[in-house]
């Protein structure tokens, strides 16, 4: 489990979760740490269900609206998107198939 942690804290997808937290849900990022838990950050349960929304959104993950809660880090949040399987795109296939042709 640490090994986890310390990939996520790391990670790509940590820094992209920080950020989206800066800069989409005006988050002060010296405030944002990987063991920060959400309800360090005064982010309730009804702010989650909407970083979810997002995070499913801009990383493309198959991720529940209960995927997390305010106990949670933003490490284990990084992790849990890692974990998840990428969104299946209806017309993926059709436009990979298009840029062949091209």
């Amino acid at each position: 489990m640490s090994q986890t942690r310390r990939t996520s804290e790391t990670s790509e997808t940590y820094g992209r979760l920080v950020d989206l937290l800066v800069d989409r849900f005006e988050v002060d990022r010296a405030e944002v740490a990987p063991d920060t838990r959400f309800e360090d950050l005064d982010m309730d349960s009804l702010f989650l269900v909407e970083l979810l929304l997002v995070i499913q959104s801009e990383f493309k993950v198959d991720i529940g609206e209960d995927a997390a809660t305010p106990g949670d880090t933003v490490a284990a949040v990084a992790a849990l998107i890692e974990g998840r399987r990428p969104l299946a795109s209806p017309g993926a296939g059709a436009a990979s198939a298009a840029g062949d042709r091209a």
